[in-house]
């Protein structure tokens, strides 16, 4: 990055989005908090991207761009997400296991019948 700083509104801009990142987070998960970071951090970006056509490449508004770019990259990678829509998984892949396809399984034949709560022997 240049010896220059960004405007003084996109880094607050930047840090309220981060603290509102790390509030929501405790609350609705990484994900869900990563995801409201990234919607507020591509509005400034589309902002800032207007002004730098508006005013020219020699202005202050290319390096802010670049400064709210770079922070979607970091919050990308926070969320180890590279551009691509989550994946949606079943809560039986988070224990390991395939989903079931066709409903319970059915005991296996070769164990026989077991009773429930009564003891073998008569």
């Amino acid at each position: 990055m240049m010896d220059e700083r960004a405007s003084d509104e996109v880094t607050d801009a930047i840090a309220h989005t981060e603290m509102h990142r790390q509030e929501m987070e405790k609350e609705v998960g990484l994900a869900a908090a990563c995801n409201e970071s990234l919607r507020r951090l591509h509005e400034l970006l589309k902002h800032e991207e207007e002004a730098l056509q508006r005013h020219g490449p020699g202005t202050l508004h290319a390096l802010n761009v670049e400064v709210v770019t770079n922070e979607i990259r970091k919050v990308k990678k926070m969320m180890g997400n590279t551009g691509q829509a989550p994946a949606s998984r079943s809560p039986q892949a988070d224990k390991g296991r395939p989903p079931m396809r066709n409903g319970p399984r059915t005991p296996d034949k070769k164990k026989g019948r077991r009773t429930m709560g009564r003891r073998g022997d008569r």
